[in-house]
């Protein structure tokens, strides 16, 4: 089995942070079943351009693959009815939804804990459920603005700056996923449920870990540094070949003797002002000078040669390109292929959560209510049972135009 084959997770979830926690749950077995508002056409996430096909696109399979579908509409009283049923045969209800939106469609464990007192609410919000931005949208780009991220992105003398991917989304869902695993555990230790309130605020904020440490406890002012650099350790940033960029870190005493004598530099070892990580900081325009003049005299691959085998931390700035085909990116088995009938042969990244030894099984996303056969027939309904669900737009008009 794989290790939460035995879990059930209802997902009411769209777009990119709720899908990105959930995903690494189906890919270790869970069962998650995404509810999918009919009337608006589903998750959002399915048409993303500029890789869209009617109601599949590439970005909806990175984030769904592994979970089952079923158009529900919750407003009404019938397609309330399946939901209940749902909850009662499940463990958890994890969505992404606006802070006072869980509350008004009635998904917190108050309102679902007399179906099942171990049940639990995951609810991945912009702000939380409570406090003053709590009723507002939160999106990736706003997030890394208000959580000082951006102020600390990018070149000394440019525009604040984000990051390059949805970090705070992605990272608001693995924080949704390990809230989660850790509500199934005392529920199932204690037989009784709850509420995990998880926002992308709290995520972003949370994240400013050491700088905000000393910040609050010694006044410091981050400032964004020239090529990527280390705030605190020098050298630990990126430099320039003839051919391109490459980082060096050098987070000990023995990188930086490795590194000055690996790169021919090692009379700056007797030099006072590069003695150690505090005189290297305090003479940092005296030093990387003197550096970037040696690095620019041959190729990266060089230098990253160079360096790796005197154990000095280092590596290219790749494109996404070179990544994806990296040596230790295909050894590590992080690109998964899956078989789709609008996209052919679906290649993506995987999850990084691994537990034993046993290969995941991939799937693709589903269709739009693809699952709705296998739900009703989990849930024990008759045909007659369905056929009244269906004529009461339990399921909306695509379950009325197809049954």
């Amino acid at each position: 089995m794989r290790p939460l084959e035995d879990v059930r997770i209802i997902a009411i979830e769209q777009y990119g942070a709720g899908p990105f926690g959930s995903v690494h749950l189906a890919d270790l077995g869970a069962d998650v079943l995404k509810i999918e508002e009919p009337s608006s056409g589903g998750d959002v996430g399915r048409y993303v351009p500029p890789y869209n096909s009617g109601e599949d696109s590439l970005f909806f399979e990175t984030f769904n693959r592994n979970k089952r579908s079923l158009s529900l509409d919750l407003g009404t009283p019938e397609g309330r009815k399946v939901f209940e049923d749902l909850v009662a045969t499940s463990d958890a209800v994890y969505s992404n939804l606006r802070g006072d939106v869980p509350a008004k469609m009635r998904i917190t464990y108050d309102d679902l804990k007399h179906l099942n007192p171990a049940i639990v609410c995951c609810s991945l919000t912009g702000f939380g459920m409570t406090g003053p931005r709590s009723r507002q949208p939160g999106y990736d780009y706003i997030l890394q603005g208000l959580a000082g991220w951006m102020d600390l992105t990018g070149d000394p003398d440019g525009p604040p700056t984000k990051s390059g991917l949805s970090l705070v989304d992605f990272c608001g869902g693995y924080v949704a996923a390990l809230s989660l695993m850790a509500g199934l555990h005392a529920a199932r230790r204690d037989g009784v449920g709850g509420d995990c309130d998880v926002s992308l605020y709290d995520t972003a904020i949370s994240m400013l870990t050491y700088p905000a440490a000393w910040h609050l406890n010694a006044g410091f002012r981050p400032v964004r540094t020239k090529n990527s650099a280390h705030p605190s350790l020098v050298p630990f940033q990126a430099f320039e070949a003839v051919d391109g960029w490459f980082v060096v870190g050098c987070a000990k005493e023995k990188f930086w003797v490795r590194l000055v004598e690996a790169i021919g530099l090692a009379d700056l070892l007797d030099d006072p002002r590069f003695v150690d990580f505090t005189a290297r900081g305090e003479h940092k325009d005296d030093l990387l000078p003197l550096l970037e003049n040696r690095f620019a005299e041959n190729s990266v691959d060089h230098w990253v040669s160079l360096l790796t085998a005197a154990g000095v931390p280092t590596g290219p700035i790749n494109d996404v390109e070179q990544a994806l085909t990296e040596e230790h990116t295909v050894a590590r088995g992080l690109i998964a292929t899956t078989d789709h009938e609008v996209w052919g042969e679906v290649r993506q990244v995987t999850s990084p959560v691994r537990f034993g030894d046993d290969p995941v099984r991939y799937r693709r996303a589903p269709h739009r209510n693809e699952n709705f056969d296998e739900v009703m027939t989990m849930l024990g309904y008759s045909a007659d049972e369905i056929r009244g669900l269906v004529d009461a737009g339990a399921f909306g008009k695509i379950v009325q135009e197809t049954a």
